[in-house]
C-alpha cells in the first residue's frame, strides 16, 4: 500500500507549484549541498579551493586598480629563464609541437593519396584530365581514411572541394588537390621546424634562428648538399638576409614567421630541391638567390670592391658596383639612408658593412618589388619630404644624362625625360611623386633605374629594340 500512496504525494506537489517552479527549492538545496563541500572528494575540494583563491586575487587586484584609478595591465612580463615557469612553457611547446608533427602525412601516406586518386577518378573526355566529382570524392575520403588514417580527413571537407575550380558537370582536377594537399603538408611541417628554433615563443625568428632553419635544410634540398663547409655559414647569411630584407622591412632584428611562410622567399628555395642540376637552366642559376653560385658570385663582387680588404666599402669603392654605371648622387644616398654610422663617427669611419651590401644588392634586384621599390625611393627623396618633386627629377638626373654623353649616346633634353616619367607614372598630385604612385603605376622600378643606373634608363631607352631581339630569340628556340 506504500507504493501506491507515493504516486499521489508526487501529484500533490506538482499542484502546489506551477511548471517550471516546482524544482527550485531542490536546486537550491543541492547548491547549498555542493557548495559547502559536503560529501566532497579531496580533488573535488581541491578544485574548488583553488578557484576561490584565484578568484579572491583577481578581486583584490581588481579592486586596487579601481582605487588608483590607473589602467589595467595587459602585458605580462615573461617568465625569466630556468625558471619553472619557463620550463613549463618549453615543455608545452614542445609537446604540442610533436603532436602537431604526428598529425602530418608523410611520404608514404602522399603516395597512397595520390595512387587512391588516380584509382578513383574519372577520364575526361575532351582534354585526358584525371578529374572527380564530389561523390568520387567522398568515396576517396573514405578509402584514405582506411587506409591512411583519419589524419587525412581535414583534407576532405566540402569547403576544400569548393576551393578548386569544377567544370560543366561539377568536376575537379586530382592535381591541383594533390598539390593543395602537399603544400599544405610543407608549410605545416615548416612551421612546426621554425616553431621549434623559436626560442622564446613569440612567433618570431632572429636572424641566428633563421639561419639555423636554413642550415637544416641541407639535407633535403640536393643542389646544397655538396656546399662546400667553410663556406657554409657565409651562405646561410646570405640567404637569411634575403628573408630579413623581405620579411621584416622596418630592420626590427625579427621575422614574423607568419610572414616567411607567406612569402615568395620560401618556395624560392624550395626549388632547390630538383636533383639534377641539368634540369635548372644557366639563367635560373644566377637568378635564384639562394643557389650556391648566385651566393658565390655575391661574394666574389664584394670581395672584388673591397680594394683595402678591410671588410667594409666605402663610398669611392661601392662607385665601381656594376661597372660604375650608378650615379654619384645616388650612391651618396645609399649611405645617407641605409648605412649606420661607425662607433667613432666621422665620414671616415662610415662604411657599408656585408649586410648593409646584402641590402643593398637585393633592393636593385628586386626594385619591382614594394619592398625593393621602398628602399630605393628613400634615397631618390632627397629632402625626405615623402615625394619627388620636379625638382629633384632634375637632380637625380643630372648625374645620368652626364654619364650618358661621356657614353657617346646622343645628346637628350632632361624635361622631355622628366615628362615621360610623369606620363609613365601619372602622378595623383600633378606636382609630386610619391612612393603609393610608383607602386600603383607598376613602373615604378623603371622609374628608379631611369634616375640612377645609365645601363638602367639605356635599356628603357631602346625597350622596343631589346623586345624584339627577345622575340627573334624565342621563334630561333
Amino acid at each position: 500500500s506504500g507504493m501506491m500512496d507515493d504516486p499521489p504525494a508526487a501529484s500533490s506537489n506538482t499542484k502546489r507549484f506551477p511548471a517550471g517552479i516546482g524544482s527550485m527549492p531542490w536546486v537550491q538545496s543541492l547548491k547549498k549541498y555542493v557548495g559547502s563541500g559536503a560529501g566532497l572528494g579531496s580533488e573535488a575540494l581541491m578544485e574548488l579551493e583553488t578557484k576561490r583563491i584565484l578568484l579572491d586575487g583577481y578581486k583584490e587586484q581588481q579592486q586596487r586598480t579601481l582605487q588608483k584609478g590607473t589602467i589595467p595591465s595587459f602585458y605580462k612580463r615573461k617568465p625569466s629563464e630556468g625558471s619553472i615557469g619557463a620550463k613549463v612553457q618549453h615543455l608545452a611547446r614542445f609537446r604540442f609541437l610533436k603532436k602537431q608533427a604526428e598529425m602530418l602525412l608523410n611520404a608514404d601516406d602522399l603516395d597512397a593519396l595520390w595512387v587512391c586518386l588516380r584509382e578513383n577518378c574519372v577520364i575526361d573526355d575532351s582534354t585526358g584530365t584525371e578529374k572527380m566529382n564530389y561523390e568520387d570524392f567522398c568515396h576517396i575520403a573514405s578509402l584514405c581514411n582506411d587506409q591512411i588514417g583519419p589524419k587525412c580527413r581535414r583534407f576532405f571537407s566540402p569547403s576544400n572541394f569548393m576551393k578548386f575550380e569544377k567544370d560543366e558537370y561539377g568536376r575537379i582536377a586530382i592535381l591541383p588537390f594533390y598539390l593543395y594537399v602537399m603544400r599544405t603538408v610543407s608549410l605545416t611541417q615548416a612551421r612546426i621546424d621554425m616553431s621549434e628554433l623559436d626560442e622564446d615563443g613569440d612567433g618570431l625568428l632572429q636572424p641566428p634562428e633563421m639561419e639555423a632553419y636554413i642550415r637544416g635544410l641541407f639535407p633535403n634540398l640536393a643542389q646544397l648538399r655538396d656546399i662546400p663547409v667553410p663556406f657554409l655559414s657565409m651562405y646561410c647569411r646570405i640567404a637569411a638576409r634575403k628573408f630579413s630584407f623581405f620579411c621584416d622591412p622596418h630592420r626590427r632584428g625579427k621575422l614574423c614567421i607568419k610572414k616567411i611562410l607567406l612569402s615568395n622567399c620560401l618556395a624560392e628555395l624550395m626549388e632547390l630541391h630538383r636533383e639534377n642540376e641539368e634540369e635548372v637552366s644557366e639563367g635560373e642559376h644566377t637568378e635564384n638567390w639562394f643557389s650556391l653560385g648566385s651566393a658565390q658570385r655575391i661574394c666574389d663582387v664584394f670581395l672584388a670592391l673591397d680594394k683595402d680588404m678591410n671588410g667594409t666599402l666605402s663610398k669611392q669603392e661601392l662607385q665601381d658596383y656594376a661597372d660604375g654605371t650608378y650615379t654619384t648622387i645616388f650612391i651618396e644616398r645609399v649611405f645617407d639612408e641605409h648605412v649606420r654610422r661607425g662607433k667613432g663617427g666621422g665620414g671616415k669611419a662610415r662604411e657599408m658593412d656585408f649586410d648593409s651590401f646584402l641590402d643593398f644588392v637585393l633592393s636593385l634586384e628586386n626594385r619591382d618589388t614594394p619592398e625593393g621599390l621602398t628602399y630605393l625611393f628613400r634615397c631618390l627623396d632627397l629632402q625626405n619630404r615623402g615625394f619627388l618633386s620636379t625638382g629633384d627629377v632634375h637632380t637625380l638626373f643630372r648625374d645620368v644624362h652626364k654619364k650618358w654623353i661621356e657614353g657617346g649616346n646622343y645628346d637628350l633634353c632632361i624635361d622631355d625625360v622628366k615628362d615621360e616619367i610623369w606620363d609613365m607614372v601619372k602622378p595623383k598630385d600633378p606636382l609630386k611623386v610619391t612612393l603609393a604612385d610608383l607602386l600603383a603605376c607598376r613602373q615604378g622600378g623603371t622609374v628608379a633605374s631611369m634616375l640612377v643606373d645609365v645601363r638602367g634608363f639605356w635599356a628603357h631607352d631602346n625597350r622596343e629594340n631589346l623586345l624584339q631581339d627577345e622575340e627573334e630569340t624565342e621563334e630561333e628556340e
